[in-house]
C-alpha cells in the first residue's frame, strides 16, 4: 500500500484534466506553474551558460565540488518541460551527489523534432568537456524522454569518437516509441501518469516522419556496445516499466556493466 503522502500525489494526478485534452502550449505553462511552486533551494548556486548554443544553467550545492559535473536532461515526452521547471531535481542532484549539475533546455516537438534534442545534448557534453572537466568525473542522467535521450547521447557520443563520462542514470527512460511494451497495457490502471494512447501521439508529434524504430530516437533499437556502467530506476507501477526491464537486457547482451533497481 502506498504512504499516505504518496497517495496524496497519486489522487492528484489522477484527478488531472487529460493531457490528451490539453493544448502543448497549455501543458507547458501548467508543469512550470507547478514546478515554480515547489522552489528551488535558496542556497543553490544557479549560473546561467551557452553550452555551444545549447541554453543551459549550471546548479551547484554548497558542497559541490567544481571539477565534477552531472549533464541533466529533464523529463516531459520531447514536448515539455525547461531549466526552470526542472531546477529543483538539478539541485536535489547536486546536493545528493556533490556535483555540479549542468541542467540544459534542449529545443522541444513540435517546434523542434527529432533529431534537434539529440543533437543539443551532444552539444552541451562536449561543453561540457570543453571546461576542461575529466571525462571520469562527469555522468550523464535524465528522466523519462530524458531518459531515453540520455541513452541515445551516449549512442551519439561513441560514434563520433567523443570520450564518453564515468556513467549514466536513466530514470523510467522512454526508448520504445511503438509503445508496445507489455506494461503499457497491464500497468495502465495503476499509472496515474502516462497512458499508451497518449504517448503514441506525442512520439508521432516528435518524429514528425522518421520511423519509430529510428534508433537515436528510440535507442532500444540500437547496438548499447561501449556505454559506460549504467543504472536504471523505475517504478513498479509505471507503464514505462517495460521500457526499463528491456532498455536493462539489450545492454546486458551488449556487454553494458547495467544495474536495475526498482521500487
Amino acid at each position: 500500500m502506498p504512504s499516505k503522502e504518496l497517495q496524496a500525489v497519486i489522487d492528484l494526478l489522477t484527478s488531472r484534466q487529460p493531457a490528451s485534452k490539453l493544448t502543448i502550449q497549455d501543458a507547458r505553462a501548467g508543469k512550470t506553474i507547478i514546478m515554480r511552486n515547489i522552489g528551488c533551494d535558496t542556497q543553490v548556486d544557479v549560473t546561467s551558460v551557452d553550452a555551444n548554443g545549447v541554453l543551459a544553467e549550471w546548479v551547484a550545492a554548497p558542497n559541490a565540488n567544481d571539477n565534477c559535473a552531472v549533464l541533466f536532461l529533464h523529463g516531459g515526452a520531447y514536448i515539455l518541460g525547461s531549466i526552470e521547471s526542472n531546477r529543483e531535481l538539478a539541485a536535489r542532484i547536486s546536493k545528493s551527489t556533490r556535483s555540479r549539475v549542468l541542467n540544459i533546455e534542449y529545443r522541444l516537438a513540435p517546434e523542434n523534432p527529432f533529431l534537434a534534442a539529440v543533437e543539443d545534448a551532444t552539444d552541451a557534453y562536449r561543453w561540457v568537456l570543453d571546461q576542461g572537466i575529466d571525462p571520469a568525473q562527469i555522468a550523464i542522467a535524465g528522466a523519462s524522454a530524458g531518459g531515453g535521450l540520455t541513452v541515445a547521447a551516449l549512442v551519439s557520443f561513441r560514434d563520433s569518437g567523443s570520450p564518453m563520462p564515468a556513467c549514466a542514470v536513466c530514470i523510467s527512460p522512454w526508448v520504445d516509441l511503438e509503445c508496445i511494451g507489455e506494461t503499457m497495457t497491464s500497468k495502465a490502471g495503476v499509472d496515474p501518469m502516462i497512458q499508451r494512447d497518449g504517448l503514441v501521439g506525442i512520439a508521432n508529434i516528435y518524429l514528425n516522419g522518421p520511423d519509430p524504430r529510428t534508433p537515436l530516437a528510440a535507442p532500444l533499437h540500437v547496438d548499447l556496445t561501449g556505454l559506460p556502467p549504467t543504472l536504471v530506476l523505475v517504478g513498479t507501477w509505471e507503464t514505462l516499466l517495460s521500457d526499463s526491464t528491456r532498455l536493462v537486457e539489450k545492454a546486458e547482451s551488449a556487454g553494458v556493466d547495467v544495474t536495475l533497481e526498482q521500487w
